[in-house]
């Protein structure tokens, strides 16, 4: 019998209170039973809108079939013909935006919590396998992809999927990239991210840490050493900042560096070898998912008072709404419609306050959302002494300054084709963050899932 709920069972998570206070994960999945039960919500209609809101093309009815028959072997089977990273994309994904937004159940009620069956398939198959995968025919092909994050990994996975030599090349000391220095461990298990390494490593997959591409190695020195085609999924880790006196101030941190020192060096932990100040009061500035991260994270290192600093009202968070809500729960402070102008000194040179202005919305801008401008006269301070710059990132420059004939743009992503990421050098592709800037990981993952299939025509003469 079908489901007819309006409403998607709900996920089980920890209290607000106990999860502020650490590091695990907060949502913690559902049940055979309710799994069962959220799938038997599905239409499965004849059109399939939530599969043209996957930038991965996932067949969601089918595998969400299998999962309400309590096939899930065969329901991961079908997740795996599209997704190299099935237990990533169903934590982390905004599927609110994409493929639940198109979902027929959500004109009337809530959607299928498509995401929610996602996670638990692949939580289910990984708890479970115990045979490695098989590794395909060799094609004699060699690919070299620059960069481990979700765009490198996906274009990594479905090219060894095809019989490639594939190597990828990451510049950190631990293979993942945004994955595990950008996403916090309550909302993304690490152990989550190696098991899905683990099985590209099956499938052939050679990853190479420690290799600043433009650095150790360039792209032509790539080619020089056999491979045919490249494929640049470096991310954006270039932070931004406001350009306002203080940024320079200690206790100032980007918010890349913040969560990079938290996920990936686990400044959380008595014995770490690069703590974070110890800070009472602080303040994020921005308001999207890196700036719920950051603010979650300070509050899990024992702040007492967090602020989220963001110059438009809620309607306007880029956040996740689920991480919005997460936030707020956890005791995390809003202070919107507020801008800041000046980070302020206490006498040791440490961060003293932030000094914002009070906003209102004016026309819309070349992005759609309503221009912010400052009230006259509106000055005020917030007490704090950590400031957590969370603005945007942009592409680094290495890669463009040491490749030659790499069109880019000023501000300095590649220029690739849209549907193919084939860049200005002839078989050298890109996807991902450092294309279009910072977005989201199936964003990245579709990126890199089209360079696969365009790198496999290229190199087969197809």
């Amino acid at each position: 019998m079908p489901n007819m709920s309006p409403n998607k069972n709900p996920m089980p998570s920890q209290a607000p209170d106990v999860r502020n206070k650490n590091f695990l994960e907060v949502a913690l999945g559902y049940s055979e039973e309710t799994a069962i039960d959220e799938a038997k919500r599905c239409l499965n209609c004849k059109n399939k809108p939530c599969v043209s809101g996957c930038p991965v093309k996932i067949h969601i009815p089918d595998f969400i079939k299998e999962v309400s028959e309590g096939n899930f072997e065969e329901a991961y089977r079908i997740i795996s013909e599209s997704s190299s990273l099935p237990a990533v994309c169903g934590r982390v994904c905004p599927q609110e935006s994409q493929c639940e937004g198109k979902c027929v159940r959500g004109i009337k009620g809530e959607s299928v919590g498509i995401g929610r069956l996602e996670r638990f398939v692949a939580d289910h198959h990984n708890a479970l396998a115990a045979e490695k995968i098989t590794k395909p025919e060799p094609n004699g092909h060699k690919v070299a992809i620059i960069g481990s994050g979700p765009s490198g990994l996906t274009c990594a996975g479905d090219l060894a999927k095809k019989g490639y030599d594939v190597t990828v090349f990451e510049a950190l000391h631990l293979a993942g990239g945004v994955l595990v220095y950008g996403i916090p461990e309550f909302r993304l298990p690490k152990a989550i991210v190696q098991k899905e390494i683990d099985t590209l490593k099956d499938l052939g997959v050679k990853i190479e840490t420690n290799m600043v591409i433009g650095k150790v190695l360039s792209i032509d020195e790539l080619f020089e050493q056999g491979f045919e085609a490249v494929y640049i999924g470096s991310g954006a880790g270039l932070p931004r900042f406001m350009g306002i006196p203080g940024e320079n101030l200690k206790g100032v941190y980007s918010a890349n560096e913040f969560l990079t020192r938290v996920n990936l060096m686990k400044a959380y932990k008595d014995e770490a070898k690069t703590p974070i100040k110890n800070s009472k009061k602080v303040a994020v500035v921005g308001g999207g998912n890196v700036a719920m991260d950051a603010a979650r994270c300070a509050k899990r290192l024992g702040a007492e008072e967090v602020y989220i600093v963001y110059r438009r009202s809620e309607e306007e968070l880029p956040a996740r709404k689920e991480e919005v809500e997460h936030a707020k729960e956890e005791g995390i402070v809003f202070k919107l419609l507020n801008n800041p102008v000046e980070i302020l000194a206490d006498e040791n040179k440490f961060v003293g306050g932030i000094k914002c202005v009070e906003m209102e919305l004016g026309e819309p801008d070349e992005s759609g959302r309503r221009r912010p401008k400052a009230k006259e006269g509106s000055e005020f301070v917030i007490d704090v002494d950590c400031v957590i710059m969370a603005i945007g990132t942009s592409p680094n420059p290495l890669i463009k300054s040491t490749t030659k004939g790499l069109n880019t743009q000023k501000w300095g992503g590649i220029i690739a084709d849209e549907a193919t990421g084939l860049t200005s050098r002839a078989h050298v592709y890109a996807g991902g963050d450092a294309v279009t800037g910072a977005a989201t990981v199936i964003l990245a993952m579709g990126a890199g899932k089209a360079a696969a299939e365009a790198i496999d025509k290229d190199l087969q003469g197809k």
